[in-house]
Parts: C-alpha cells; sequence; structure tokens
C-alpha cells in the first residue's frame, strides 16, 4: 500500500491539465460546417462541425459562438475522425455576459484607478455600482472623478455565451468534431399568395417560408431543414433530441425542380432546402417554398342554415345570414401542386379594372399532404343575399313537429350563381316536401345546390316531420 500510493498520485499529476495552463478557445473561425433543423415550435437542431486541437490527456477547451438561448443539457459533442479517442468528462455553460454593469459588481470592495485629465490617477475602493460609490484617502466621493479603470478582467465573465469542456483526448492532431444541440429563439412559417384570373377558375400560387432567428448566434453557409407538423414537447427533451438528430440527418428527396425538397419522416414532414443560407442574428428571411402556375381553383359561395331553430315558431327573417365565399383547390401533381403543404396564411389576390392587384380575402390553411383540398374562407358575398323564414310550424304529438322552411336566394350580378345551402336537421327526421332535390351528407345536414339567374331570385321551401 506505502508504494501504491505515491504511484497513484504521480499517474493523477502526470494526467491532470496544467497548473495555469490557458484553455483551448474554438471559435466560430475554425467552423468547417453547419447544420440546422428548425421546427414551428420556437426551437432547432444545430450541428456545428468546426476544426479543432485538443490537448493531449486532460485539457480545458472553450467552444465559443454558440447561441445564447442554447439548453445546454441537450449539448452533445463527438470527434468525427476519432470518436473513442475523445471524451467529455465536464461540461460547464458560462452565460455571465461581459457588459459595464457586471463589471463594476465584480470589482465592488476592490482598488481601482481614476485618472484623471492630465494622466495622474487616484488610488480608489469601489464600494457600490449605485451611484458609484468611491473611497479614496479615506473620504467617501459620490460618482465618477475621473475615468475609471479596471486593472485586469474578473474571472467567469465572457464576451459570448461559451461551452467550456474539461476533455480527455489520446492526440493533440487535430481533428474535427461536432457539436449539436437545441437551441430556443428559432421559428419559421409558411406564406402563401394566390393570384386569381378573371373569371375566377384558376390561379397562381406562390410559397415562401419566413425564418426568424433569435437565438443569440449566426449561421453561416448553413444546410437548412424545415419540420413541419405538431410535434409534441415533453418536459424531458432528451428523446425529442433524438428525433431531431435523425431528421437532420435524414435524406432528402430527388425533386431538383424545387427550392425545397420534400419528405416523409415519422409522422411529420422534413423540408431541405436545395443548397445553403447565411442565418443572421436577429433576422428575417424569406425563401421561395413552391411556385405553380395556373392551378385549378373552384369558387362556392355557401349560405349555411341557422342552428336549433326546428322547435321555435317566431316567423321572421333572419337579417344577419349571410352567404359566404369560399375558394378549393386540390393538392395535387394534376392540378399542378403535390407537395405537402406546412400550414400557414394564404393570401388571395385578383387584378380589377384597371389591371392592379388587390386582395380580395386572407385564410390560415392547415398542414395539407398531397392530393387533399385547401379551403380558403374568403369573405361574405356582397351581390347575392340569402333569406330564411319559417312558414309553417305545427306540433302533432308530445314529441313530433312539422316544420316548413321558406329560403330565398337573390343574385344581383351580371352572371348566373349557384349557392350551396346547407341546412342542419336535429332528431329523427323525414323530408316530406322539397322544391329542390337534396344531399343528405350527415347524418343531421342537408346539402342543396341551387341555380340562381343573373340579377335574379331563387325559393327553396322544403317541410320536414321531426322526431325527438
Amino acid at each position: 500500500m506505502r508504494r501504491t500510493l505515491p504511484a497513484l498520485l504521480l499517474l493523477l499529476t502526470l494526467a491532470a491539465p496544467a497548473a495555469g495552463a490557458a484553455p483551448q478557445s474554438i471559435t466560430r473561425d475554425a467552423q468547417r460546417d453547419v447544420m440546422l433543423t428548425i421546427y414551428n415550435g420556437n426551437f432547432g437542431l444545430v450541428k456545428d462541425v468546426r476544426e479543432a486541437r485538443f490537448p493531449a490527456g486532460l485539457g480545458e477547451v472553450r467552444f465559443m459562438d454558440v447561441a445564447a438561448l442554447i439548453d445546454p443539457t441537450t449539448v452533445h459533442l463527438r470527434s468525427l475522425g476519432d470518436p473513442a479517442g475523445l471524451k467529455i468528462l465536464e461540461q460547464n455553460y458560462e452565460y455571465d455576459l461581459l457588459t459595464s454593469q457586471k463589471l463594476l459588481e465584480k470589482y465592488v470592495g476592490r482598488r481601482v484607478r481614476l485618472y484623471q485629465g492630465d494622466g495622474t490617477f487616484h488610488e480608489a475602493t469601489l464600494l457600490s455600482t449605485s451611484g458609484p460609490i468611491f473611497e479614496i484617502n479615506g473620504q467617501i466621493h459620490l460618482g465618477y472623478a475621473g475615468r475609471l479603470v479596471l486593472p485586469a478582467l474578473p474571472e467567469n465573465l465572457v464576451s459570448k455565451p461559451t461551452l467550456v469542456w474539461l476533455t480527455q483526448s489520446r492526440s493533440a492532431a487535430p481533428q474535427r468534431v461536432e457539436a449539436s444541440y437545441l437551441t430556443g429563439g428559432l421559428t419559421w412559417k409558411a406564406d402563401y399568395v394566390l393570384v386569381l384570373d378573371a373569371a375566377d377558375r384558376a390561379g397562381d400560387l406562390t410559397g415562401w417560408v419566413t425564418l426568424d432567428n433569435k437565438s443569440g448566434a449566426t449561421y453561416k453557409n448553413a444546410a437548412l431543414k424545415l419540420v413541419a407538423g405538431d410535434v409534441n414537447r415533453a418536459r424531458d427533451d432528451r428523446r425529442l433530441g433524438r428525433v431531431m438528430e435523425m431528421a437532420a440527418k435524414a435524406a432528402s428527396a430527388a425533386d431538383a425542380s424545387r427550392d425545397f425538397k420534400s419528405e416523409g419522416f415519422f409522422e411529420y414532414h422534413l423540408y431541405t432546402l436545395d443548397g445553403r443560407t447565411t442565418v443572421k442574428d436577429q433576422q428575417t428571411k424569406q425563401l421561395a417554398l413552391l411556385a405553380a402556375a395556373d392551378v385549378p381553383v373552384t369558387k362556392q359561395l355557401i349560405y349555411w342554415g341557422a342552428q336549433e331553430y326546428y322547435r321555435n315558431s317566431y316567423g321572421v327573417p333572419i337579417s344577419n345570414q349571410k352567404v359566404g365565399v369560399y375558394l378549393e383547390l386540390r393538392n395535387s401533381k394534376e392540378h399542378r401542386l403535390g407537395l405537402p403543404l406546412p400550414k400557414g396564411k394564404i393570401r388571395v389576390y385578383k387584378a380589377d379594372a384597371s389591371g392592379s392587384q388587390q386582395l380580395v380575402g386572407e385564410d390560415w390553411i392547415d398542414h395539407t399532404p398531397k392530393d387533399e383540398r385547401v379551403k380558403i374562407k374568403m369573405g361574405n358575398a356582397f351581390d347575392v343575399v340569402g333569406e330564411r323564414k319559417q312558414t309553417d310550424f305545427r306540433k302533432l304529438a308530445a314529441n313530433l313537429w312539422e316544420v316548413e322552411w321558406e329560403i330565398s336566394l337573390r343574385n344581383h350580378k351580371q352572371e348566373a350563381q349557384t349557392v350551396t345551402v346547407i341546412e342542419p336537421v336535429p332528431g329523427d327526421w323525414q323530408v316530406l316536401a322539397s322544391t329542390h332535390r337534396y344531399e343528405k351528407i350527415e347524418a343531421h345536414t342537408l346539402r342543396y345546390e341551387i341555380p340562381v339567374p343573373r340579377d335574379g331570385a331563387a325559393k327553396l321551401v322544403y317541410r320536414v316531420r321531426i322526431r325527438s
């Protein structure tokens, strides 16, 4: 035991980093590649590849220029050339950033110098940063009595957020390492513009991706991936970090005709930028997502029936009933689309008589896979109006009624219109009479397609028997 203990102490001494040795700094200048995966939920995955030289044995390394909103619990470092030869024994995240106020706070109770205009100075003790307050030759001075100069930069203050590692490396040769981590402050969203033709039967659709970077770092010449989908975030982000790591490594679809390549990924969709881009800190950037010309569009005029009206015999028109205007398009290759559309806001424009494009409506669309339909609420019609009144109400028994409704539609346009009438029917029901053909689209819903002539009117009358 007497011989083993000194040998063990000698071994630990040789393996420990040299006392007072300056830590190795790895800055953004050593960066060789950066990959960025951004999610809808104000967070992203960063993969930062840098060329570095680690001290052989134990050593302290500072990995600088990381995101200010980094989640330090998600940091992972690996050597790309010698994965087994590099280990992290300890990790610290230093975010006590260098400011004038922080400098003063670190020097409270310590000696500083106050230089005068002629080059002379006073030795002073900083008593408080409020004022500030100094003690000079036994007297208390409020405020500055000259230019304050500090003798040295205090410890634990850094100019940028920094990861500090205690590493163990079996080689001091240069090697490439990859640091990956999650960070907040990264968001993206999709925006669409649809320009209608004169007949409202087709339009040109363009899509844009808007990136917003408030993470506190710049990602230069980055490989960019976007994940669209509703990703659940638990309190423990370890599993999510693995999912995002897989997303960053996922292959891209071979469709060079678009600026973004899309592929299915787990239960989401992954969009990979065809090329690279620089995303600066505190920057909003827009990138083209898609462009499709002459996309077929269907315009619908829909008159929605009132709810909960069959047991009331008020017999007066509902003045606030409007005819809604909707556009519908199919996200398919046959209609010159077929790319999974991430959720976002769509704005619709149309040229007026002078040829100037005017906004005619906007709406939100949800994540839409290929071959599904996109429905856009434009607003309410101005020249097509509807009116409903109850023309008969009979109570035949304790739980049996007959109700008759009259729906008047008036078209003040110079073109004929077709209005879709959606009527709710509660309970156990039977249509006894109807002036127009109807379709039972749900258990308690009727749908009519009513043609209305130009500058004319149409009237729908139907009678139902209701049993509750």
